[in-house]
């Protein structure tokens, strides 16, 4: 020990300069590294979901939870289970041991679903496993609302999600609050019988003219292309021209017996800004990203597209993980620079001021090492 001491002390300029470039080191990995709330803790955690549609809660637990419980309470590594039956579902979360390797432990679960497939009713669904990532959760949230006509803030959600998915480290935007379109065929049933024309009939030719038809290849001297017939239902002009019978006397579209309009399917999620209806983009970032540069990234794109849109149209951002993490960051090195200081002024009253800087560069140094 007293030889490497003395072996370093007659060196001070090699010993100096290994501290300048661990010091630059620790700098440079500070500044790079991933800044997170949270750390990515990889636990294993599944959850199975069984539905059969009708079945009561009681039922659900007697026909769906009770095999599935029975099958996956044995597993090797396994911490917790939990059941949650309702109407027509059944869910168990599965959490094994943080040690445990989550592929063995997803082959076991699947191995063992399986087996419990087996004995539950025919009628029930093939049970779903889902892998939980406590990582994977939004760390911006990008709303919109404004006076604007439903289907015109959708069409822009729509842009502004695209957009967003184009910044590399984002893994995907999700929308939310907003309602799908659809349109809406309103049968006139005095003009099908006037057409001598059932439902089924109405209902066959809608369904036919919706299909996507191949019809093979066609090789030529340079290559090879692949032939379709379109028959995908893409504006509502195209549903009023779809033929329904064709005679001698001319050709039934749908339009002679139908009014077609354009409307949404019925909300299955809501998300309200200020008490206004809004539509969300939950934005996830991947794996090993910095949240500050994800999330600065995310605003620029935000406001480079949101440029030319209508004065009506609010943009807001809500739940970034990045301003708490700013903070976090701020208070600690607040922190750290009053920890500093008061050391130097205890150090400088009792051993003088060339110790007191001694120190005061220490306690850095230390950190970025």
């Amino acid at each position: 020990m007293i030889n490497a001491l003395e072996a370093i002390l007659r060196r001070p300029k090699t010993v100096m300069t290994m501290m300048v470039v661990l010091v630059a080191a620790g700098i440079l990995s500070y500044l790079t590294i991933p800044k997170e709330a949270n750390p990515d803790i990889d636990v294993p955690v599944f959850y199975v979901s069984v539905t059969q549609p009708g079945v009561s809660p009681e039922d659900a637990e007697r026909l769906l939870v009770r095999p599935l419980e029975a099958q996956l309470r044995g597993l090797d590594g396994l911490k917790e289970i939990t059941a949650i039956a309702s109407e027509g579902h059944a869910g168990i979360v599965l959490e094994f041991n943080i040690d445990f390797d989550k592929e063995d432990a997803l082959a076991d679960v699947r191995d063992r679903v399986d087996r419990a497939q087996a004995e539950m009713p025919t009628e029930a669904d093939e049970a779903q496993i889902f892998e939980t990532n406590f990582s994977l959760v939004p760390t911006i949230v990008v709303a919109l609302s404004g006076d604007v006509p439903e289907r015109t803030l959708f069409e822009l959600a729509k842009q502004l999600q695209d957009e967003i998915e184009t910044v590399s480290t984002v893994l995907e935007a999700d929308l939310s609050g907003h309602r799908e379109e659809l349109l809406e065929v309103i049968i006139d049933n005095a003009a099908l019988e006037s057409y001598g024309i059932t439902q089924q009939e109405l209902l066959t030719a809608l369904v036919n003219n919706n299909q996507l038809v191949p019809a093979g290849a066609l090789d030529t001297g340079t290559g090879r292309f692949n032939l379709k017939v379109p028959g995908l239902i893409e504006t509502a002009r195209d549903v009023y021209a779809l033929p329904i019978r064709e005679s001698d006397d001319g050709v039934v579209t749908l339009g002679d017996v139908a009014e077609i309009h354009r409307t949404f399917k019925d909300a299955v999620t809501y998300t309200r800004v200020n008490g206004r209806p809004a539509i969300a983009i939950s934005v996830t970032k991947r794996l090993g990203t910095n949240i500050i540069e994800n999330n600065a990234a995310v605003r620029a794109v935000v406001e480079q597209a949101t440029r030319d849109w209508p004065d009506t149209v609010r943009v807001d951002f809500m739940l970034d993980q990045s301003s708490f993490i700013n903070e976090v960051l701020g208070s600690l090195q607040s922190s750290i620079m009053t920890a500093i200081l008061l050391v130097m002024v205890v150090v400088l009253g009792a051993l003088g001021f060339r110790s007191s800087l001694l120190v005061g560069f220490a306690i850095p140094t230390s950190f970025m090492v």
